[in-house]
């Protein structure tokens, strides 16, 4: 895209989570660690749903790359953050700031896709078991994962296209950590009310229509799970929902609390607490979500970072 004559501002200032010394050397030591914390448990799962032949199945498949998603979308926004929080040079080039709000978007939006991708696999799993390795066969699980990256980086692109054609003329301090598309909307000196509508339309579509396709294979899990008669059965056959389940809770609830209301100052300073909840601690989380209520992941994991002997030990 050419940028270059769409504005005269060449650069935006971050003015970042608070002002604060204290607190921004308190902050940046918590999110420092979370980062650190997402770092690890993400790359791990990525690396024993590859190196583990035993979880190369359709739902280990999609669960790395949610894994993958996460540590790329954090890495997106936090280490800029943290420089921020630090540093007394908060500037970002209009480039780089528009490339920070595509790669946000873009990955942001295929997590979603992806999570509305994971509740297919799981209603598949319980109510067709028998059909499971046919409906869910690897053709399939490769068309789900790429039509969910492809989805996001056009839904992404939309909104970097429209807000790169913003002319921002003299305002350049954007009041948020990151580059993010209604902050940007606020410096802009011409009518976004294009931009604002693409912004609330496509969003709610995406978010909208992903939560009813998840509700949807919910309603027939819970349905099927009413029809076991054995306690335990059900116990069993809902424990490998409850991870997804929240994980949906924590990253839909924060999506569209942020981006279905409208741009005013109150919003905007609650969407900065929305976007530390998404892109800080959730990324962080997933890992031990996942990892905790899975024996599978767990013994992989052992396997791969203690080794075999190790392992044997310990089931002993």
């Amino acid at each position: 895209m050419d940028l270059g004559n769409q504005t005269s501002v060449t650069e935006f200032i971050l003015l970042g989570i608070t002002n604060i010394p204290q607190l921004q050397i308190f902050l940046f030591i918590t999110f420092l660690l979370f980062y650190l914390f997402n770092l690890l448990g993400n790359l791990s799962i990525v690396t024993v749903v590859i190196t583990d032949q035993r979880l190369h199945t359709p739902m280990y498949f999609l669960l790395g790359n949610l894994s993958f998603l996460d540590f790329f979308f954090s890495s997106s926004i936090v280490p800029k953050m943290l420089s921020g929080l630090l540093m007394e040079d908060k500037r970002i080039s209009f480039h780089s700031c528009i490339a920070q709000l595509h790669v946000y978007h873009f990955l942001g939006s295929t997590q979603t896709l992806l999570l509305t991708s994971m509740s297919y696999d799981r209603y598949v799993a319980i109510c067709n078991p028998l059909r499971y390795h046919v409906l869910m066969a690897k053709s399939v699980c490769i068309q789900l994962a790429s039509s969910s990256w492809v989805t996001g980086y056009v839904y992404s692109l939309s909104h970097t296209i429209l807000t790169s054609k913003l002319p921002f003329c003299k305002l350049n301090k954007i009041s948020h950590f990151f580059c993010d598309i209604k902050p940007l909307l606020k410096l802009a000196c011409a009518n976004t009310h294009l931009n604002e509508s693409v912004l609330s339309i496509f969003t709610g579509f995406v978010a909208l229509s992903t939560v009813l396709l998840i509700v949807i294979s919910y309603v027939f899990i819970g349905t099927h799970l009413l029809n076991i008669r054995s306690s335990q059965g059900r116990r069993k056959a809902f424990s490998t929902c409850t991870s997804h389940l929240t994980v949906v809770l924590l990253y839909y609830g924060t999506a569209i609390s942020t981006y279905l209301r409208p741009a005013t100052d109150d919003s905007l300073e609650q969407d900065r607490l929305s976007a530390i909840l998404v892109t800080v601690i959730t990324p962080a989380l997933n890992p031990l979500i996942y990892s905790l209520r899975n024996k599978e992941v767990k013994r992989s994991l052992k396997k791969v970072f203690l080794g075999d002997q190790v392992l044997k030990r310990t089931q002993v």
